[in-house]
């Protein structure tokens, strides 16, 4: 399953043949290792310079790179514009993505006035006619609830009235003003959650890349002070998170959201290209990219030297990184959020909490008030449509929604610990304890990251092909996982249960290890070993395993990648080690060999040869060396540059003269 950007369903159709000159190949980028460019002016020209040499991709976000090349002084593709006017007039999924294109065609200086005047029309009349809000009519199979389409469809809706303030917009029937009077505060409920809490979506290497697309547009177009401060200064906080959780420019954390291709393949990832601009590290693939264009365009971001700064602290003996994010339903009251009315039941459904026992009284009046039922996304809930309406007469939801909460709630994305421990040579990254024994979605559990692409991970497959949850994508059920250092321990106790949505048919579990990128593999006393320059991996599985060679969507490769251990109850241990503290490969391998370590249903003791013992089960308590390690509680930030608590109003970082110190409630930003 390759991310939903790149699915034939979300295709963009350009018109006619491209100007004379048109770059006709891709010339690809290569990856930097290390920072590529001290200053962002070089690293600015450098990626303007690629995307000029360079034809758009070809996917949705082709637009963007069109707008570059007309920015950089090239000559643009207008069919590749006339076929973002025809996605957005289309209302196709993601056409708030394609639409944030459009508005900054029209807002950034110098660009709309070299464009045709048949296409300057066309695009002013797909912005008035637009459907904003999924209260404006029409029926259509749109996502404009999740944490990133909330922010791309309010922002793009207050800029689109900021531009034609006297406009009538022909689906709402709206005025621009009355557009801009009714999604700030939509806009503003949303930054502030996301300074206080985080991101549902936690460090999702898709999804920052849209957040970051309609937050720079705020920022350089909002007219509104209060806005464009906060923006920046969200903007500010997600660089820091993926400045804090990368590998070498891989953004290759815990994700809240994440596809088979950006787990297995850095260049997929959607952040990547960003993350070179940034901090000079990872490539300009173009797979699946649309802020760096933005950031690249931008008059008014600056990027804080400190930010860069704390990116390319990369010799640092070890650095660890707890954090939290997100919100718990149990206390809507905190956030100023109920089950009644529908700008809270928006906001819930940001965290995908569509069928939570509390939420989905309200989940289903949204259906009705807003054709929901015909939405293709929630095709699972119409297909019980009689049943669901049958127990809202009898007040049964609830009861229902408690049943099959493991099932239905798989989407939903609650408060998460976060921890990522990083050396020169390796990173190593979980979600803390994330609840364990539910189904899964899309929420990328724990890796271990040597290089972009020789990485490991492990997941339940619930089931092998098709849409999320799927093979390599998300999880049939959830483990629990458990991280200290170089250590992390994965439970999985694999089991039917109640489900509408996802059946659990698949009774094993598997880890993805591609051999071919690796320079040794070695597999010993039931460990397989690998190594990548001076990194060492060992992994190993209570259940006996064998390899399989999975046909990737990423590359071909002659020898394994995955590690299939038959078994519904399974156990994962995985320890990092480097030549500077554990000698040789081989020295690794001996100690880990030698190391006891005992099964015990579903609990494990292991002396780690770093940590010395671990106890960890299904059940119970985190100790090593008889000490209980917290796995939750987090700090909004706890790292050696930044210390926050969660819900702070003032968060600052600071490495070596550099800083950033950012004042929610007194609304100051300083560098």
């Amino acid at each position: 399953m390759t991310t939903v950007h790149a699915s034939p369903d979300y295709s963009l159709q350009a018109h006619g043949s491209p100007p004379p000159g048109y770059p006709a190949e891709p010339l690809p980028d290569a990856y930097s290792f290390s920072p590529f460019a001290a200053s962002f002016a070089a690293r600015r020209r450098a990626f303007l310079e690629h995307v000029l040499r360079n034809p758009a991709p070809a996917t949705f976000k082709a637009p963007y790179y069109e707008t570059a090349r007309l920015a950089a002084g090239g000559m643009p593709h207008e069919g590749v514009l006339w076929g973002a006017v025809d996605y957005v007039n289309s209302r196709k999924d993601c056409s708030d993505f394609v639409l944030h294109s459009l508005l900054r065609l029209l807002y950034q200086p110098g660009c709309a006035e070299k464009l045709s005047s048949s296409l300057r029309q066309g695009i002013c009349q797909a912005v008035l006619n637009f459907k904003y809000w999924a209260s404006e009519p029409g029926i259509d199979s749109m996502c404009s609830w999740t944490e990133n389409h909330y922010i791309l469809f309010t922002s793009a809706a207050y800029l689109a009235g900021q531009m034609f303030p006297d406009e009538v917009f022909t689906n709402s029937g709206e005025s621009g003003r009355e557009k801009m009077t009714r999604n700030k505060p939509r806009i503003l409920r949303w930054l502030n959650l996301r300074f206080r809490t985080g991101f549902s979506e936690w460090l999702s290497h898709v999804y920052y890349d849209e957040d970051l697309a309609a937050l720079l547009n705020l920022v350089d177009f909002c007219e509104d002070d209060d806005i464009q401060l906060r923006a920046t200064m969200v903007v500010d906080l997600l660089l820091l998170d993926m400045a804090l959780n990368h590998f070498k420019g891989s953004f290759c954390s815990t994700h809240g959201r994440s596809y088979e291709n950006t787990k297995q393949c850095a260049a997929h990832e959607g952040t990547i290209d960003t993350f070179k601009l940034a901090f000079g590290m990872g490539i300009f693939s173009g797979f699946d990219n649309m802020s760096a264009i933005l950031l690249a365009l931008s008059q008014r971001y600056e990027l804080p030297k400190v930010l860069y700064a704390i990116a390319n602290d990369l010799e640092r003996w070890e650095m660890e990184t707890r954090q939290r994010m997100g919100i718990r339903i149990a206390e809507a009251e905190r956030w100023g959020l109920n089950f009644e009315d529908f700008e809270s039941g928006m906001t819930w459904l940001t965290l995908e909490a569509y069928a939570h026992p509390r939420t989905i009284a309200l989940t289903l009046r949204m259906f009705d008030a807003f054709n929901w039922w015909d939405n293709a996304f929630f095709a699972p809930f119409k297909t019980f449509k009689r049943l669901l309406n049958l127990l809202r007469q009898v007040g049964g939801l609830g009861i229902l929604a408690r049943f099959l909460e493991r099932d239905v709630c798989r989407n939903t994305r609650e408060e998460i610990n976060l921890y990522t421990y990083r050396t020169p040579d390796y990173m190593l990254s979980t979600a803390q304890d994330y609840r364990k024994g539910y189904g899964g979605d899309q929420q990328h559990i724990w890796q271990a990251t040597l290089a972009p692409d020789a990485v490991c991970f492990t997941t339940h497959p619930a089931k092998l092909s098709g849409a999320s949850p799927s093979y390599w994508t998300g999880s049939g059920l959830l483990p629990r996982a458990a991280q200290v250092k170089n250590v992390c321990i994965v439970i999985y106790k694999l089991e039917k249960m109640p489900a509408l949505y996802v059946p659990v048919r698949h009774f094993y579990t598997h880890a993805w290890l591609p051999q071919d990128q690796f320079d040794e593999v070695i597999e010993r006393e039931s460990w397989v070993f690998a190594r990548k320059a001076q990194g060492y991996l060992a992994l190993r599985s209570m259940q006996p395993y064998r390899w399989n060679s999975y046909q990737s969507f990423c590359r071909s490769s002659a020898l394994p990648n995955e590690i299939i251990a038959p078994g519904a109850r399974n156990i994962w241990i995985c320890e990092l080690g480097r030549q500077a503290v554990d000698g040789s490969f081989e020295s690794f391998i001996e100690k880990i060999v030698r190391a006891p370590l005992t099964f015990s249903g579903l609990n494990v003791l292991y002396h780690s040869p770093s940590l010395g013992e671990m106890r960890f089960g299904w059940e119970g308590p985190l100790r090593v060396k008889g000490v209980e390690i917290p796995l939750s509680g987090y700090p909004r930030y706890d790292a050696p540059y930044v210390q926050a608590p969660f819900d702070a109003h003032v968060i600052e970082a600071r490495l070596g003269g550099d800083y950033l110190r950012l004042d929610w409630k007194a609304l100051e930003r300083r560098t």
